[in-house]
């Protein structure tokens, strides 16, 4: 018998140590006031919040059990048991990346799902998890994880100072050629919520109870959002507010949420979650970059409440400041590139109805104050009859000035795509009337007796003569990809391109790759280049959009640009300010969730040039306000040959903050500095060029 009752203890020891063995604390600190412990086979890691509340999760460490055995957050400090044996669940969708026809891995006119495909559920296969300490936060890793020719970790990160977890398998591929897109959630085998919510795209919060009978449907929502709520508390669900969203030229909402039973018939039992329509607007349709080797992080965000779902949704919106765009004292926001093609489809055919127009309302409701269009995007008559072109172009000046008043600016805007090369905008201070062609013998400007001044401009030279004449500016659209593949880089010794009157090219998420601490590379690379090429160009943030609409998912899709502007210029007496900015340079771009309101090197700020005395201790300030916890600050400079970077380490930030930094740097030899900023969710913001002499 004591021989019986010794090997029952020696198993159980010998458990409790496998268990222990299987959990690596090395990189585990109790400083930042996290923390771990393990239990037989259990781990149970817990984080501070706010105040004296904590949130807890405990893992299981035994195979084929739910990861989650428990997720909890206290309210004066009593724990809240918000949800039990919960699964985080991935589905990989692997497709094939064009890399041949255009422009390697910048492609956008792809049409990934019209190729062969396949839907994987992401499997894992042991327990091994390291919790590690890192900044403000505390990650757990657990591996590993399996998808096809995938392979990698699951990765939980808790964010010190708020409920807020997230929770992304991170997975890469040896294959070439790969774009990929993904579904994610929490599974149970029993319903673990009581109710599931969400807000309608009217902004109407709705619910339902929830029954395990419940097949699995896809739901349109505003705020990119699915809420599970329980005796104990609730938890949101819901993906990073930009990067989740690969690039389409609709933002149409697709229905990213989904909960109910066997989503996809893929994942077994219940559960709430983020997804992607494998379709997308059914036009060009490039998923996200997978190149071989990269760590393709397939997250989602989880914020935790100890109350209802409802009052949590609130929570998570103050991330996005609602979706909308947060004003900034001293600075006006401008969004660029919008084919909503009101002109062509309702003025003109008699279809206006009275009130302000939708696509105007849907701006006002995102906090921006001026939107640059790019209206008549091969639906109209640039190269005439003259009669007709006019008639156009008066219709959009109306409808400009009509949807213009002392809090809201719409601005005339065009993608000419002529002349030049590839696709570019233009923007003028004031309504100007021109033709884009020029029969023989046509003067290059005449007087017209109902439209007055009228320009015919026939080739590029001329086209630089009306951006001369009328103090215009051009810019290239969506550069080095799309139309605009091999675009500024072939006309950069033109005269046009060297003029300040081309502002520079325009930035916008696109590629899409989810192994990138950043969005939008391939521009940012571009204004390096610019930089490096002696040129002084800017860099606008664009949107490139067609139906804009309260249905829509706007946000996800948008970007913005904070001009130093005191006040709103009035469209009657035209708007040289924006021009200005503009062209100065002195503006900076954000996704909304990082702002840069201050920046300056050795006192001087975006588009000025500063004299360096001592270029090895050069004084970088700026200020930054964010939702997100922060990720980095980057400092980039370049020698005319070379790119630097100096990354500003800001891992222990903790969400909603404000702070002033100064930063020495050394910048001998370098002739330009620039600064970027990006947060947790690849969220961010980036300034113009400091110019540097020596």
């Amino acid at each position: 018998m004591k021989s019986g009752i010794s090997l029952v203890l020696l198993w159980l020891v010998s458990l409790t140590v496998q268990a222990q063995l299987s959990v690596d604390l090395a990189a585990f600190s109790k400083k930042n006031g996290a923390t771990a412990r393990v239990d037989k086979e259990k781990l149970e890691v817990s984080w501070p919040v706010q105040g004296a509340d904590r949130g807890k999760i405990i893992i299981s460490l035994a195979e084929n059990t739910p990861l989650f055995t428990s997720i909890q957050l206290s309210h004066n400090r009593r724990y809240q048991v918000i949800a039990t044996e919960l699964q985080p669940e991935f589905v990989l969708t692997i497709g094939k990346r064009d890399l041949i026809s255009q422009n390697g891995w910048n492609i956008f006119f792809d049409k990934v799902p019209n190729k062969p495909f396949k839907s994987y559920r992401v499997g894992m296969s042991n327990r091994k998890v390291e919790v590690s300490s890192v900044g403000s936060r505390t990650k757990i890793t657990v591996g590993g994880l399996q998808a096809a020719d995938f392979n990698g970790n699951l990765e939980v990160t808790l964010y010190h100072g708020s409920p807020l977890l997230n929770i992304a398998a991170v997975l890469a591929t040896k294959t070439d050629s790969t774009a990929i897109v993904y579904d994610a959630g929490l599974v149970s085998e029993k319903p673990a919520w009581q109710r599931v919510g969400w807000s309608a795209t009217n902004k109407q919060y709705q619910s339902t109870l929830v029954s395990a009978a419940d097949t699995s449907r896809n739901q349109a929502v505003k705020y990119r959002t699915i809420l599970g709520e329980s005796a104990g508390g609730s938890l949101a669900v819901f993906p990073a507010p930009h990067q989740y969203f690969y690039p389409l030229d609709e933002a149409f909402n697709l229905k990213f949420v989904w909960f109910g039973s066997k989503y996809r018939k893929v994942l077994p039992g219940y559960g709430l979650g983020i997804r992607q329509d494998l379709y997308g607007d059914k036009r060009y349709v490039p998923w996200f970059n997978a190149p071989p080797g990269t760590a393709q992080r397939l997250n989602f965000y989880c914020l935790l409440g100890t109350g209802k779902a409802e009052p949590l949704l609130d929570e998570v919106k103050r991330y996005t400041h609602q979706d909308t765009y947060a004003q900034l004292p001293g600075y006006k926001t401008m969004a660029s590139h919008f084919h909503n093609e009101y002109v062509m489809n309702v003025m003109l055919p008699g279809k206006e109805a009275a009130g302000t127009p939708e696509f105007v309302r849907v701006f006002k409701s995102l906090g921006l104050d001026i939107v640059h269009l790019g209206e008549f995007h091969y639906t109209a008559h640039p190269k005439g009859p003259d009669e007709q072109r006019l008639r156009e172009m008066a219709a959009l000046f109306e409808l400009c000035q009509k949807s213009s008043d002392k809090d809201f600016l719409l601005l005339p805007g065009e993608e000419p795509n002529e002349f030049l090369g590839g696709h570019w905008l233009e923007l003028f201070p004031k309504p100007v009337y021109w033709v884009m062609a020029k029969k023989p013998g046509t003067p290059f400007v005449q007087e017209n007796t109902t439209y007055g001044r009228v320009y015919h401009v026939g080739d590029k030279t001329e086209m630089l003569k009306l951006l001369e004449a009328e103090n215009g500016l051009a810019w290239t659209a969506h550069a080095r990809t799309k139309g605009s593949t091999g675009y500024p880089d072939a006309y950069k010794n033109e005269a046009f391109f060297k003029s300040d009157h081309f502002m520079g090219a325009a930035w916008k998420a696109l590629p899409a790759d989810l192994s990138q601490p950043r969005l939008g590379k391939r521009t940012l690379d571009l204004l390096d280049d610019f930089n490096n090429w002696g040129v002084r160009k800017h860099i606008i943030a664009e949107a490139d959009l067609f139906t804009v609409n309260f249905e829509n998912e706007m946000y996800a899709h948008l970007n913005v640009n904070y001009l130093p502007l005191s006040t709103l210029p009035d469209f009657k007496t035209g708007w040289q300010p924006v021009v200005d900015v503009l062209k100065k340079g002195s503006f900076f771009s954000s996704t909304g969730e990082v702002l840069i309101p201050q920046f300056t090197v050795n006192g001087k700020g975006a588009g000025e040039t500063v004299t360096l005395q001592n270029p090895a201790k050069t004084t970088v300030e700026f200020t930054l306000n964010w939702t997100f916890p922060m990720a980095f600050a980057e400092i980039i400079s370049g020698d005319g040959q070379k790119v630097y970077r100096q990354q500003v380490d800001l891992l222990k930030t903790t969400a909603f903050g404000k702070q002033a930094f100064h930063v020495s740097a050394d910048l001998t030899n370098r002739k330009w500095v620039r600064l970027e900023a990006w947060d947790v969710a690849a969220n961010g913001a980036f300034t113009q060029t400091v110019y540097l002499t020596e």
